[in-house]
């Protein structure tokens, strides 16, 4: 027998659901979800951290390296509210599994790209 399929007291036969049909948990899907406001929010914060490096970079505001900074600020803060807004990664309850695996993936990308900049700057065969 599944354990999913249950047969109240009244001899109703149903799936893992509850009365109103929908599945049992604390947010009906096993998942975190958020608030329209809140979805709207981080989409706006997404696309005005999207148009300042474009308006930077195409009407040329900022000389090169004022310009990256700000393209390089503008796409950290753009990760951080994806993070929080869309990935709800700061509703996670403990233990934070999801963080720790974020974590872990920021090391090895980090070590990767870092890694790769420094066999490129130290190439003996290239020079």
């Amino acid at each position: 027998m599944d354990d999913a399929f249950h047969v109240s007291d009244r001899g109703d036969a149903h799936h893992g659901a509850s009365a109103g049909g929908m599945p049992e948990g604390p947010d009906h899907s096993g998942t975190h979800s958020g608030s329209l406001k809140s979805y709207m929010t981080g989409f706006a914060l997404s696309i005005v951290l999207t148009i300042i490096p474009i308006v930077v970079v195409l009407y040329g505001l900022l000389e090169k390296t004022g310009a990256m900074i700000v393209l390089l600020g503008a796409a950290v803060l753009q990760f951080v509210v994806q993070l929080v807004y869309f990935m709800h990664l700061k509703e996670e309850k403990k233990p934070r599994y999801n963080t720790m695996a974020l974590i872990l993936g920021l090391v090895i990308v980090l070590t990767v790209i870092i890694g790769s900049i420094w066999i490129m700057a130290h190439n003996q065969v290239a020079h």
